[in-house]
């Protein structure tokens, strides 16, 4: 024996017949139970249970074994330790390099803990040995208990594949019957601790057999169910196995028949084409998997068919074709300009995006969004981008789309599975570099097919889209090479994360000239063709196509306008077809002749701001800009404020606070301070059918409530916008091009803007658009007012107004572009 190595002298037969000291040292075991009569080598690394080997074996004395209560306490007392232990003899230790201990015990005596004596330098306690008590006095019950254990015991050792067969032996060899109960209860591997504990603190013998008998009835429902799971999988696999080689000959059947031929050249040819596809390495992998499955069926099952279109669609993507694209900065522009007229900030953004491009190919680029009212050219814009650079152009509608299998395709699991329209989309280009526009992303819907715009997020990432997996190919697809662009008509339907993945390019309407250059060059041309007429039997005068512009459209866009010129285009084919062959020029007298009296006159706003308590005020909606009426009047009453024409909360409030404001400075303007309190005031919007809301009216309301009550009408070629509070100042507000707009179509020529909203009024508005317009920034409510209200000779003493007009800033003049609408 080497030095690391000890020995006791003694015999271990004597030492099982050694009485139990009436104090013992205490090594707590984790996760382990001692039997008597049983060995089990031991792992021992405290210091504190590494000493009191070293004494005990020294000393030859026995220790107690105690299994722990809770196996992670590292330093147990007498309430972690079980209350039955055993007492043990040590045989062998063998001292380890590392200071730690094995040790192999054998088991004495079941012996109680009744208290700790000593915690230092480890744990001594006192105990009482626990002799086993029969417990029944019928032998026969005892002698039939031992025989179903042995029963039991003998098929669990049977079906435990970890369990050696000598142990069916050594148990028939046990006649005392708890020693046989302690011996089954050690040897069973998958017995747990509290199960083992249980079975060594039960000190009647009969009811020790009773608990091991119940255990040993569960270890063998478990081993059963295992065998019965182990048979089942062979059983399968032995199927398997069996449908291979009955395949295996129905190939070779086939072949002798000459019936295997087609599918054999099918399934080369999908080969071929694989390898052909410049497939990734892990879709590769997926598509020659799906083909190995695809050879071993059978021509007639369902799943061949299903297999085979898949296949069709992983060879037919392009997975490495992409379009060679020529960034050339000013053809670009000049695409743009010849397509669009106007737009300068968004051709600018465009233009900056394909100049980093061209400086660095592997740019992930922006998302670019483009908002704007219908008919402005957002989708023909992008067409243009595509034109410019070389690259091919695919659309998808997401009008109305409710189902997340539009966007990521549906299982194959599913009759008639199909990938996602983004996958489609790039099949049908047959490049992995196109622009995709998805127009109407505003109008996704949602239900309780899946929520599309959530699928969006990844398409629309440039950080994930490289790995955009469509729930058909279920194979990652490459994204980020693609120049994705959206279109929406409002931000506020877009979900937050999805409008947070894009870059918003706003586009306001069209001014008059633009409309006209876009009529004259682009729709004029497009509708004499679509109607079968040619330039040489019909034109059109620039001041009829104005008077198309001014009278019969009020709009943001250009596709009202292009109906019109439709509308004439086909009651001069009428005249052509009836036999009237005169040479058609289109003036303003043969327009009226044609569609009737204009529908807009620019004499409406004049008409209906005649008479006090009217004022025109501008509104922002998702179609452009439009000017409002704000209509006031007073009535014998009991001080009520009435609000009509279907307004919204923030409309509501801000009519609230503009009475408020009236009231506080009814001296000042000659109004009578307790006018509120015999009086009924009623605020109305017209258009009741059409909903309103907003803050940007509040200045509008005022000048309405002022005119009615100090009986001055307010100026009829004025429009005005802009948030009020109660202290009198005037807040900015959104949308000030497109409200521009509409007051220019209106026939407006001034116009009172927010003094906050000076920096929009600089960079959106352009000379052409400020060309005939007077532009008035007011900071304050009382500005606004002795700027609207028709000036009379008892006006009110006030200071003078600190409000501006807005210069048009030194432009150099700008070549002429024309734009075609969507």
């Amino acid at each position: 024996m080497s030095d690391h190595t000890q020995s006791l002298p003694s015999d271990a037969s004597e030492r099982t017949l050694t009485p139990v000291p009436g104090e013992l040292a205490i090594l707590p075991l984790r996760d382990t139970v001692l039997f008597p009569q049983a060995f089990m080598p031991l792992a021992v690394a405290r210091d504190n249970s590494v000493r009191l080997i070293d004494e005990a074996v020294t000393a030859g004395r026995m220790i107690g074994v105690f299994a722990q209560t809770d196996p992670a306490e590292d330093d147990p007392k007498q309430a972690d330790l079980q209350k039955v232990g055993t007492a043990s003899h040590i045989h062998k230790m063998f001292k380890l390099p590392d200071g730690s201990l094995r040790i192999i015990v054998q088991g004495v005596a079941r012996v109680r803990l009744d208290e700790v004596v000593a915690t230092s330098p480890y744990l001594k306690a006192r105990v009482t040995e626990l002799p086993d008590v029969p417990g029944a006095t019928d032998t026969l019950q005892i002698d039939a208990l031992q025989r179903n254990i042995r029963a039991n015991y003998q098929q669990v050792v049977t079906l435990s594949p970890l369990m050696s067969d000598d142990l069916q032996t050594l148990a028939m060899n046990i006649e005392e019957p708890g020693r046989l109960a302690d011996f089954i209860a050690a040897s069973l591997g998958s017995l747990s601790t509290d199960g083992k504990q249980e079975v060594l603190a039960t000190v009647d013998v009969r009811a020790r057999l009773d608990l091991l008998n119940r255990l040993l009835i569960k270890e063998l429902e478990v081993l059963e169910l295992g065998s019965k799971i182990q048979s089942q999988v062979q059983s399968e696999v032995g199927k398997n196995q069996r449908d291979y080689f009955l395949r295996e000959q129905l190939k070779a059947i086939q072949k002798e028949l000459g019936e295997g031929d087609d599918q054999s050249r099918e399934v080369d040819e999908l080969r071929e084409k694989i390898e052909a596809a410049g497939l990734p390495e892990a879709v590769r992998k997926e598509a020659l998997r799906e083909l190995d499955r695809l050879s071993k069926m059978s021509p007639s099952a369902s799943e061949y068919t299903v297999a085979r279109t898949y296949l069709d669609w992983v060879v037919a993507l392009p997975w490495s074709k992409k379009t060679d694209e020529v960034i050339d900065l000013a053809r670009t522009k000049q695409v743009l300009d010849a397509d669009h007229s106007g737009l300068e900030k968004l051709k600018d953004r465009i233009l900056e995006y394909l100049s980093v491009r061209k400086l660095n190919p592997s740019l992930k680029g922006p998302i670019l969004c483009f908002v704007g009212p219908p008919g402005v050219g957002k989708t023909s814009l992008a067409r243009s981008i595509a034109q410019s650079i070389g690259r091919k152009f695919v659309r998808i509608s997401l009008g109305g789309v409710r189902d997340e299998a539009e966007i990521r395709g549906h299982r194959r699991t599913y009759v008639g599975a199909l990938p996602g329209q983004i996958v489609q989309g790039l099949r049908r280009v047959e490049s992995k570099n196109p622009v995709f526009i998805l127009d109407e992303i505003d109008k996704l819907g949602n239900d309780f097919r899946g929520d599309p715009s959530s699928a969006l997020l990844e398409v629309l990432d440039p950080e994930q889209n490289a790995t955009f997996r469509d729930h058909y190919l279920d194979v990652p697809f490459d994204l980020s090479d693609v120049m994705f662009i959206t279109t929406a008509n409002v931000l506020d339907t877009i979900p937050g994360p999805l409008r947070d993945r894009m870059e918003i390019l706003e586009l306001a309407g069209y001014t008059e000239h633009e409309k006209l250059a876009i009529a004259r060059d682009h729709l004029v041309a497009r509708q004499v063709t679509n109607h079968g007429l040619t330039a040489k039997r019909l034109s059109f005068t620039d001041a009829g196509l104005r008077l198309l512009i001014r009278g019969y459209t009020r709009e943001a866009g250009v596709r009202n306008l292009e109906r019109e010129v439709g509308a004439v285009c086909r009651k001069v084919a009428r005249r052509l077809s009836e036999g009237d062959d005169r040479r058609v020029k289109v003036t303003p007298e043969l327009v009226m002749e044609l569609l009737g009296a204009p529908r807009f006159v620019d004499e409406e706003v004049a008409m209906r701001t005649k008479a006090p308590g009217v004022a025109t005020g501008m509104a922002w909606t998702p179609v452009g800009g439009e000017v409002l009426f704000v209509e006031a009047t007073r009535m014998a009453g009991a001080g009520t404020l009435t609000l009509t024409g279907q307004l919204g909360d923030v409309m509501k409030e801000s009519a609230r606070a503009a009475l408020s404001w009236v009231r506080t400075h009814a001296a000042e303007w000659s109004i009578d301070p307790e006018f509120f309190k015999a009086s009924e005031i009623h605020l109305h919007v017209p258009s009741g059918a059409i909903p309103k809301d907003g803050p940007s009216a509040g200045v509008t309301m005022v000048s309405a409530l002022v005119s009615v009550l100090t009986r001055r009408a307010v100026r009829s070629d004025v429009a005005m916008t802009g948030e009020i509070t109660l202290s009198g100042k005037v807040l900015p507000v959104g949308g000030i091009k497109e409200k521009v707009l509409a007051a220019k179509r209106a026939g407006i020529t001034e116009v009172i803007l927010p003094k906050l909203n000076e920096k929009n009024v600089q960079e959106d508005l352009t000379d052409e658009l400020r060309r005939g317009l007077t532009i008035h920034l007011a900071s304050t409510i009382d500005e606004v007012l002795l700027l609207a209200l028709v000036r009379q000779n008892d006006q009110p003493k006030k200071t003078r107004s600190h409000s501006v007009s807005v210069p048009r800033r030194p432009v150099p003049p700008r070549r002429s572009a024309t734009a075609r609408g969507r």
